[in-house]
């Protein structure tokens, strides 16, 4: 059996993993889908002072207090740049490592420098307008092509997000190197995703690459098979 622990991306929070959770545990794998600061449940400790670098502590100090090794570790969409700090932080307790529709950052390099200069500017204008300058609004499920029957559902979910977690340029210092096994899912069924960039420099750093016929959502759309995606990503079943 395998240890995951799984990331969500903006404006979520762990109920986003309800349904790959619940399958993992009934496989009886142990499961671990922890919120960031200042998101969802967590939403009262929101601030200008969360940043990229708080949600990598968030996720580093729950594998080191719950003494996890040998951890499957999964991002989601901005999770994406939240795992590849905690695998350069801690390699050792990393078994695989998979990138969910997300951001592959670089060292030096920001989120907003990741996706398109139109949803930077929207981002920017959208938060300036309607968050005080700081907090991020959700963006509607709809535009990342949530299943019809979950997009309402999930807009009630979501909660502002700090933008200075987009804004705040990760720092590498080669630890990452260590992980040996890397998957990259691509969802392929959504407009306007700013994630080909991601999905080639996997290809090119010769990581395991998937490809799911779905919105941005995959745990909505897809829970069954991403859970398949993700055991086989551990090497166990």
């Amino acid at each position: 059996m395998s240890t995951f622990v799984l990331v969500h991306g903006a404006w979520h929070g762990s109920w986003c993993w309800k349904r790959v959770r619940r399958q993992l545990q009934a496989q009886g794998h142990e499961v671990f889908t922890p919120t960031l600061t200042g998101l969802a449940e967590r939403s009262h400790l929101l601030s200008r002072s969360v940043n990229l670098s708080t949600h990598i502590d968030d996720v580093v100090n729950l594998i080191r207090w719950e003494e996890l090794s040998d951890v499957t570790l999964c991002g989601h969409s901005y999770g994406g740049a939240v795992v590849t700090g905690v695998a350069d932080r801690i390699p050792d307790r990393i078994r695989s490592l998979v990138y969910l529709d997300a951001f592959v950052l670089e060292s030096g390099e920001s989120v907003l420098q990741n996706v398109h200069a139109s949803q930077r500017n929207m981002l920017i204008e959208t938060t300036r307008k309607f968050g005080e300058g700081w907090k991020s609004p959700h963006i509607p499920a709809a535009v990342f092509k949530v299943n019809a029957g979950d997009c309402d559902w999930v807009d009630r979910q979501c909660t502002p997000h700090p933008l200075a977690c987009f804004e705040e340029p990760l720092q590498l210092s080669g630890g990452l190197r260590k992980v040996k096994s890397i998957t990259y899912i691509f969802a392929t069924a959504w407009d306007d995703t700013p994630f080909p960039r991601a999905y080639e420099r996997a290809k090119a750093k010769g990581w395991r690459t998937v490809t799911m016929a779905c919105g941005h959502e995959v745990m909505l759309d897809m829970p069954e098979a991403l859970t398949q995606e993700l055991v086989a990503a551990s090497g166990r079943s």
